[in-house]
């Protein structure tokens, strides 16, 4: 699947992505969007058995890397089929205000629509403002919030739990 829009390509993950992943994720960390500690030397892997690369959608400027998505099955369970959820989105901070978010959760939407899903959900860091703008500009709502769920540079922040009909 490519998606192309003013110069942003969106295509599926290869193995050949892992290492410019790796340090796009390791780059663009932050405790704004993040409740893992900073990654330390020595790294993991980027891909691995529950990370494979077909969970990812990459997305490029004028062939250049610029972001990232992660979109899964939120369980293996049947009844929950219909349902794919975003676990992870990052983008490059020379990329930012470009639409390559905006392009990468129309991908995600698109490739889950094509996996015949009927909803797409996420989680966000409360406080994390410009994510949450983003994921109500293309029709995410909050459905709820786990209220002080996680302690972060010393201050509580919600977990907030936003979701779409597709």
């Amino acid at each position: 699947m490519a998606l192309m829009s003013e110069q942003i390509a969106i295509r599926g993950a290869t193995d050949d992505d892992e290492a410019a992943l790796a340090e796009l994720d390791r780059r663009t960390w932050s405790p704004l969007h993040s409740v893992q500690p900073r990654p330390t030397p020595p790294y993991p892997p980027f891909f691995d058995t529950t990370h494979p690369p077909q969970q990812f959608l990459v997305a490029e400027v004028a062939g250049r890397l610029a972001g990232y998505l992660r979109l899964v099955r939120p369980s293996k369970l049947p009844c929950h089929a219909h349902v794919r959820q975003i676990n992870g989105l990052a983008v490059d901070d020379w990329a930012r205000g470009r639409g390559v978010g905006r392009a990468l959760l129309h991908a995600a939407m698109d490739r889950a629509r094509e996996e015949g899903a009927q909803r797409i959900t996420l989680r966000v860091l409360g406080h994390n403002t410009p994510a949450r703008r983003l994921y109500e500009s293309v029709g995410f709502a909050v459905e709820g919030v786990l209220p002080g769920e996680f302690l972060l540079d010393g201050a509580y922040v919600d977990d907030v739990l936003m979701g779409r009909r597709l």
